[in-house]
């Protein structure tokens, strides 16, 4: 494949989406006469979308998407694709496009939000060595192969998980805080859970580390971004230029070679060095996984 011929793009935008079922199935339609594959979440707050297609078919879509009144100001990522990055196309209705649990009723990302950074700002900010903390609210298999210097990295299995580990963040509470993720979508909703939980000074990455290393490649970024995709992880520094961050789970050599445990109903992701991979390219999170495996 060509790969200068496709565009991966991703994006959301939190607003009422009165009839989340209708909106998934114009998209479906969209993007299934586009030929573009992907995943989609739509619910009632809104939308978070990530998709591949052929250059020309993208901007179709991008021109359809913006001249709807709910999407207009809409920021879309853009990076370059490979034609394989999604197995298919995937839309599906949930009650919230990140899960954290607490549903519209008790918090709404519209209403209460982080002030919005824009990576020239925090290029700034950190130029300047300016007094802020930055909290990296991605899943710790993420942030493990990549992240802001200095960062903090809760322990998030999941983004759910966020009230669980909100008193180990207390300390920060009357401290200048700036929350990032991957594009966004996180760091908006987190952002202000926290404003709610009583933080005075917040703020959220606008659109994301991936608009942060467009525009400043790995300044102040380590590693590498990891994506849900094919790519597994992106960057825009060639590799003699970039410091590796990621060690092995197992032997904590370096490494940026990811693997799900091999005992399925585990599955969980981390990275494994090439030297810590059985035979049969496996490997297991934990000594548990591979005895339960070995006796099914």
């Amino acid at each position: 494949m060509d790969k200068g011929k496709y565009t991966i793009i991703l994006f959301y935008k939190y607003t009422q989406i009165d009839d989340p079922t209708a909106l998934m199935t114009e998209q479906k339609a969209i993007c299934t006469k586009l030929g573009m594959t992907g995943r989609g979440i739509i619910a009632r707050e809104g939308i978070n979308m990530t998709f591949e297609g052929t250059n020309k078919n993208i901007d179709a879509y991008c021109k359809a998407l913006l001249a709807d009144p709910r999407f207009a100001s809409t920021h879309i990522k853009k990076s370059e694709g490979t034609g394989k990055a999604f197995p298919k196309l995937s839309i599906k209705v949930r009650e919230e496009i990140v899960t954290l649990g607490l549903g519209n009723a008790d918090f709404n990302p519209t209403e209460m939000t982080g002030k919005h950074l824009p990576p020239e700002e925090l290029y700034k900010w950190l130029a300047e060595g300016k007094e802020f903390e930055i909290v990296d609210m991605r899943n710790d298999y993420e942030h493990a192969i990549g992240h802001f210097k200095n960062s903090i990295l809760p322990p998030l299995e999941n983004f759910r998980d966020l009230p669980k580990i909100l008193p180990t963040l207390e300390p920060l509470k009357d401290k200048t805080v700036l929350t990032v993720c991957t594009g966004g979508v996180r760091c908006e909703k987190a952002s202000g859970y926290l404003l709610k939980q009583g933080f005075k000074d917040v703020y959220q990455l606008d659109g994301g580390i991936v608009s942060y290393m467009e525009k400043y490649k790995n300044d102040d970024f380590q590693g590498k971004l990891y994506v849900f995709d094919e790519r597994v992880a992106m960057t825009f520094t060639p590799d003699e230029k970039r410091t590796v961050i990621g060690k092995c789970f197992k032997c904590a050599s370096s490494s940026e070679n990811y693997v799900n445990c091999a005992y399925l109903m585990c599955h969980r992701h981390f990275i494994c060095c090439e030297d810590c991979l059985s035979s049969s390219g496996q490997a297991f999170c934990e000594e548990k996984c591979e005895k339960v495996f070995v006796k099914v």
